[in-house]
C-alpha cells in the first residue's frame, strides 16, 4: 500500500487560521447593533458572545430564527437577556423541507434550495405540516419580546420549481403574520431580487420591512428606499469584489441603512473564512463608512438610530 502523502506544515497552519476567531477589532465610540446574527449556531455561550460585542462597542444584537426549533431558541433567549430581541420564521428552504421531506446528510433536498438543515432526515409532510408551522411561528410572532417575523422570503440558489412554490406560499403566510401581529419583517432575499419585490408589492408589506444581507445594486437600493424598505448589510460589503454593494451603501438614505453580521457566516475582511461574531461587527461599520465617506461615529450614530426604529425597541 502507498504511502499517504505528507501534509505540509503551512496547509496545517491554513486549516487552523479557518477555525481560529479572528481577533477583537478597534471598539467603536458609539454604540450600536448586530441586527441579525445566529448565536445558536456560534461557538461558547451566549453570555460569551454578549461580553466580547459589549466590549467593541457592539450592545445590542437581532437573534434570528430560521426554523420552528430555532425561534423557539431565539424567543427564549431574548425572554432571558434584555439586550437580545428575536425574529421568527421559517427559513425560505426550510418551506421545501416541510413539505416535500428532507432526506438528510445533504445541503438539500432535491430542488429545495440551497442551505443546511439542521433537523435530519424527515419525510414530508404536504401542505398541512406547513400550515402548523406556521401557526407556530405565528403564536411566538405575538410575543412581545419577538421583535420581528423573519428571516422568510425567496432563496433561487439551486432551488427547483416545486421549491420555489413552497416558498413563495410560505413568504406570503409570513408577510400577514407580521402584519397582524405589527412586527417587522426580515427578508433573505438570495437570487431573488426581482420576485421578493413582485411579492411585497402584491401581498402590501408590513411598515418596518428589512432587508437582511442585502445582495442588490445601487438601483435597486433606490427602488427599495421608496418603498422605505431597510437594508441591512453584512460582511460582504467589505469584500474585494463587492463594489455593487458598496456604491447602494452610498446611494441608500442614512436613515434606512442598518448593518449585521449574519454570523457565523460572513466574516468580514480580512478574515473571510473564519468564524463569525457579532463583536466583528465594527469592520463592516467602518467600510460603511468610508462607502458613504462619512466618519464611523455618525455611521455608528444612524445605524444605532435606525435599527431601534426598524425593530420598535
Amino acid at each position: 500500500m502507498s504511502a499517504s502523502p505528507a501534509i505540509s506544515s503551512s496547509s496545517r497552519r491554513k486549516d487552523d487560521d479557518r477555525d481560529t476567531p479572528p481577533p477583537l477589532p478597534e471598539p467603536l465610540r458609539v454604540a450600536v447593533a448586530d441586527s441579525h446574527t445566529h448565536l445558536d449556531m456560534q461557538r461558547g455561550t451566549v453570555e460569551e458572545a454578549l461580553r466580547k460585542a459589549a466590549s467593541v462597542g457592539v450592545t445590542t444584537v437581532v437573534q434570528v430564527g430560521c426554523d420552528v426549533k430555532g425561534s423557539r431558541w431565539a424567543a427564549e433567549t431574548a425572554a432571558a437577556y434584555e439586550n437580545i430581541h428575536a425574529a421568527v420564521a421559517l427559513h425560505p428552504n426550510e418551506a421545501p423541507r416541510i413539505v416535500h421531506g428532507d432526506p438528510g446528510g445533504t445541503s438539500q433536498p432535491p430542488g429545495a434550495g440551497g442551505g443546511w438543515s439542521r433537523q435530519g432526515a424527515r419525510p414530508g409532510g404536504g401542505e398541512a405540516a406547513l400550515d402548523e408551522a406556521l401557526a407556530e411561528i405565528e403564536a411566538l410572532a405575538a410575543l412581545d419580546h419577538v421583535k420581528a417575523v423573519g428571516e422568510t422570503g425567496l432563496d433561487y440558489f439551486r432551488t427547483g420549481p416545486e421549491g420555489m412554490a413552497a416558498q413563495e406560499r410560505s413568504f406570503r403566510a409570513h408577510i400577514e403574520i407580521a402584519k397582524r401581529r405589527g412586527k417587522a419583517l426580515v427578508i433573505h432575499d438570495r437570487e431573488a431580487h426581482a420576485d421578493v419585490l413582485r411579492v411585497l408589492r402584491e401581498e402590501g408589506a408590513p411598515e418596518r420591512t428589512v432587508f437582511h444581507c442585502y445582495s442588490g445594486d445601487a438601483e435597486m437600493a433606490r427602488e427599495c428606499a421608496a418603498a422605505g424598505y431597510y437594508m441591512s448589510f453584512a460582511g460582504t460589503v467589505t469584500f474585494k469584489n463587492a463594489a455593487a454593494l458598496r456604491e447602494a451603501v452610498a446611494v441608500a438614505p442614512a436613515e434606512l441603512l442598518l448593518v449585521e453580521t449574519d454570523a457565523p457566516y460572513l466574516t468580514p475582511a480580512p478574515y473571510r473564512g473564519r468564524p463569525n461574531a457579532p463583536y466583528l461587527i465594527p469592520l463592516t461599520v467602518r467600510a460603511m463608512a468610508a462607502a458613504r465617506g462619512i466618519d464611523e461615529d455618525a455611521m455608528a450614530t444612524a445605524l444605532a438610530a435606525n435599527t431601534a426604529r426598524a425593530f420598535a425597541y
